[in-house]
C-alpha cells in the first residue's frame, strides 16, 4: 500500500479492523478478484465512508463485515476483526448474535429487503424480539418510535401498513430503522440515502450523527455521492478495482486528491460543482415532426416552444387514494390541483420530498393511473377521454425509464430482445428491420455491439440503465418520463447517464419529465422546475431563477440540504 493511503494515523484500538482483505467470487468463466489486499479501521463514535464506482468492491468489502456475501463468495485472505474478534472465524451462532444488535445493516434496495407480507412495524420490532431485548408489546410500541427517528411522518399509521403501500423513500427509511433500533455499536450502511430527497436524506444522516454523538456509535458508509461523504465522513476510503487507491480526511481527499482516479470521481459530482453553466435548450420540435434549434438564449427556446404550442399541459390535476380502514380511513390526496406545461425539446423537472406527489403525477401523465379531477392534453389532445384504442397509440409517443433498471428488465431475455420489445408490440418493421434498430439503438446509448446478445445480470447498473433508455427510445417518442434515472447510480456514471440524455434530446429533440429528489442534478438537465410538497406546487419556474432567487422557504430548504457543502466552502 502507498504512502497517500496512510495519512490519518491513529493509536486508539479500532472497533473495526479490516487487515488485507481479499474476496474473490466464483463464475462460469473462472475465478474473479473482487476485492484485493484492502485494508481500512473504522474507531468507536467515528464515520468512515468508502467511495467509489460500481465493482470497485465498497458493498462487497462492506458485506465482508457481517458475513452476507453470496454463496459463490469466498474470502481468499486477510482478516475483519471487530472489537478484537475476526468475524470471519467465529461461529455462525455468533455471527447471528452481531447482526442487528452490535452491528446494524441497512441494504440498499428495500424493495427485496422487506417482506411483502408482513406489516412494517413487526419488521422492525423483530429485531429487538429476536435478541430478548424486548417484549412483543413493549418491541411494537419501541417500533413506533424507531421509525419516527428514521422520518416518517405518521410512524403509528405506517407501521400498521405493507411496505407496497409506502413509497420507495419511506421503505428505505424503515430499513434505517431495523438497523438502528438495537442501538448497535456499528451501523454499516450500503447506500442509505440513495433513494431519498435532500432533506430526508439531512435528516437521517443527522440522526445517524446523534446516535454517533449519544452512544458512540461507528459508521461505515457505503455512498456514491462523494457530496455525502464529504458533510458526514471523518475519513473517506476510495476504492477502484477492488482496491484501496487512496483514504484520509475529507479535506484530504477531496481538497487535495492524490490519486487520478480521485480526481475523476470529483469531477463528476454535481452536488460538489454548483458554478457549472445552466442546462440550456437544445432543439424544438413541432408537431408534424421537424426540428428547429432553439437559438443561443433561453428567451430564444421558449419563444419558438411558444410559437408550436406545448407538447403537455396539465390542468388541475387531483389524484385521491383511499386509506385502509386499519390507518384511519378517509381518502388521501397525493396530488392536488397541480397544473403545468412542457414545452417541446425542453426538460421539466419535478423535484420534492417522499410522498410530495411526484411519481404519480408523472403517472398521470403517461395515463398509466386515472385523475381524480382535472385533465391532461398531449399535442392538443385531451388524454383523459381517450378511448383505449388512442390510449394505445399515444403510448408510441410517450415512454417511461424507471428508477431501478434491475426491476424493469426482464433477467430472462438477451438485450436485443428487451430493446425491441415495444416494436414487436407495435408490429413495426420485419425482425431483420427491428434488429437494426435495436444496433442502432445501442450505439445511441454508448453500448458495445455485443451487448446485444447479453442478459441484464451481465451488464453493470450503469449499462442496464443505458439499456432502459434505449428501449424507451425505440418508437422514437415525444415524450420520455425519467422516474429518478440515476438515483442508484455512482457519481461517473451518473454522469455518463446525463451527459447521454443532454445529447439525445440535442439530436432528436426529446422532451423530457424528469423526476428527482436530487437537487444537483436537475440544477444540470432540466430546463425548468416544479417543486411540490404534500401534492401541492410550491414554486415553479427556470431552473436557473430558481437556484439564484428561490421565493419560497421551502424551496430554500431543498437547497440548503443539497451535500457537499463542506467540499464546496
Amino acid at each position: 500500500m502507498s504512502a497517500e493511503n496512510d495519512r490519518t494515523p491513529d493509536d486508539r484500538t479500532p472497533l473495526l479492523e479490516i487487515t488485507n482483505l481479499a474476496v474473490s467470487y466464483r463464475t462460469a468463466g473462472g475465478t474473479i478478484a473482487a476485492v484485493r489486499d484492502a485494508s481500512l479501521t473504522v474507531h468507536a463514535g467515528e464515520t468512515v465512508a468508502i467511495v467509489g464506482e460500481s465493482g470497485s468492491g465498497k458493498s462487497t468489502t462492506a458485506h465482508a463485515v457481517v458475513q452476507l456475501l453470496p454463496s459463490t463468495a469466498s474470502i481468499a485472505g486477510g482478516t475483519v476483526r471487530f472489537e478484537g474478534r475476526d468475524v470471519t472465524k467465529i461461529s455462525r451462532v455468533e455471527l447471528r448474535g452481531l447482526r442487528g444488535r452490535a452491528i446494524g445493516f441497512v441494504p440498499q434496495d428495500p424493495t427485496v429487503s422487506l417482506n411483502p407480507v408482513q406489516r412494517i412495524g413487526r419488521q422492525v420490532a423483530e429485531v429487538l424480539e429476536i435478541h430478548g431485548l424486548a417484549d412483543r408489546r413493549t418491541a411494537a410500541a419501541r417500533a413506533i418510535d424507531a421509525l419516527a427517528e428514521a422520518g416518517l411522518p405518521d410512524p403509528a399509521r405506517q407501521a400498521q401498513q405493507y411496505p407496497h403501500e409506502l413509497s420507495g423513500g419511506m421503505r428505505q427509511r424503515v430499513l434505517i430503522a431495523i438497523a438502528l433500533i438495537a442501538r448497535p455499536a456499528l451501523v454499516i450502511a450500503d447506500e442509505p440515502t440513495s433513494a431519498l430527497d435532500v432533506t430526508v436524506q439531512r435528516q437521517i444522516l443527522d440522526r445517524i450523527d446523534q446516535l454517533k454523538q449519544e452512544l458512540g456509535t461507528a459508521v461505515l458508509l457505503i455512498t456514491h455521492d462523494l457530496g455525502v461523504a464529504a458533510d458526514r465522513a471523518d475519513r473517506i476510503v476510495v476504492m477502484s478495482q477492488g482496491e484501496v487507491v487512496e483514504q484520509g480526511t475529507p479535506a484530504e481527499v477531496l481538497g487535495s486528491p492524490s490519486h487520478p482516479y480521485t480526481r475523476a470521481l470529483i469531477a463528476a459530482a454535481p452536488s460538489l460543482d454548483l458554478d457549472a453553466p445552466f442546462a440550456e435548450p437544445v432543439r424544438v420540435t413541432d408537431a408534424t415532426g421537424s426540428a428547429d434549434a432553439s437559438g443561443e438564449t433561453d428567451a430564444a427556446g421558449q419563444a419558438l416552444a411558444a410559437a408550436f404550442g406545448p407538447l403537455v399541459v396539465a390542468h388541475d390535476l387531483v389524484k385521491e387514494f383511499p386509506v385502509p380502514r386499519a390507518a384511519g380511513g378517509g381518502v388521501h390526496r397525493a396530488v392536488d390541483g397541480v397544473s403545468f406545461a412542457i414545452p417541446r425539446g425542453r426538460t421539466l423537472a419535478l423535484v420534492g420530498e417522499s410522498g410530495s406527489g411526484k411519481s404519480t403525477t408523472a403517472r398521470l401523465v403517461l395515463r398509466l393511473a386515472e385523475p381524480t379531477s382535472g385533465s391532461v392534453e398531449f399535442d392538443g389532445v385531451d388524454l383523459t377521454s381517450l378511448g383505449s384504442g388512442a390510449v394505445r397509440r399515444f403510448r408510441r409517443r410517450a415512454q417511461l425509464v424507471h428508477q431501478n433498471p434491475y426491476a424493469s428488465l426482464n433477467p430472462r431475455l438477451p438485450i436485443g430482445r428487451i430493446v425491441s420489445d415495444p416494436l414487436e408490440a407495435f408490429g413495426v418493421g420485419t425482425r431483420a428491420e427491428r434488429r437494426r434498430r435495436v444496433e442502432e439503438l445501442l450505439d445511441v446509448v454508448a453500448l458495445p455491439a455485443g451487448t446485444i446478445d447479453r442478459k441484464p445480470a451481465e451488464l453493470s447498473g450503469g449499462q442496464r440503465q443505458r439499456v432502459a433508455i434505449a428501449r424507451a427510445l425505440a418508437l422514437a417518442p415525444d415524450l420520455v418520463v425519467l422516474d429518478e434515472p440515476v438515483s442508484a447510480l455512482d457519481v461517473s456514471i451518473q454522469d455518463q447517464i446525463l451527459t447521454l440524455l443532454t445529447e439525445i434530446q440535442g439530436e432528436f429533440g426529446v422532451s423530457y419529465l424528469f423526476i428527482s429528489h436530487d437537487l444537483a442534478v436537475v440544477r444540470r438537465i432540466a430546463h425548468d422546475v416544479i417543486v411540490l410538497r404534500d401534492g401541492h406546487v410550491v414554486e415553479a419556474g427556470e431552473t436557473s431563477r430558481l437556484f439564484r432567487d428561490p421565493r419560497e422557504a421551502y424551496t430554500q430548504e431543498l437547497l440548503d440540504a443539497i451535500p457537499g457543502r463542506a467540499a464546496r466552502a
